[in-house]
């Protein structure tokens, strides 16, 4: 990052969102990089253990993880043919 310092809005509960997309233009005119951060702790207290906040942490897949819920789609593969089915019944 170039020092800047950018804007991070809060959720309803008061968090920062789990991850944070960084558009960075790019230098010949071309499509902008994507630059994915993923919010993790940024430690343990020593008295009572409690968390002390967040960090952003630099995620170089940019894959977002977390929790599938049954009704969202799932992941598609360039591979498969669809429905799952093979591509030659008779084999």
């Amino acid at each position: 990052m170039d020092g800047r310092v950018l804007p991070v809005l809060l959720g309803p509960t008061g968090h920062p969102p789990k991850h944070y997309r960084i558009p960075v233009p790019d230098a010949d005119g071309g499509p902008p990089t994507v630059l994915v951060y993923r919010r993790v702790p940024r430690g343990q207290g020593k008295r009572l253990g409690l968390q002390q906040g967040w960090k952003y942490e630099y995620d170089p897949e940019g894959k977002p993880s977390g929790i599938r819920w049954p009704w969202s789609k799932p992941d598609s593969k360039p591979d498969a043919t669809p429905g799952g089915k093979p591509e030659n019944p008779d084999e």
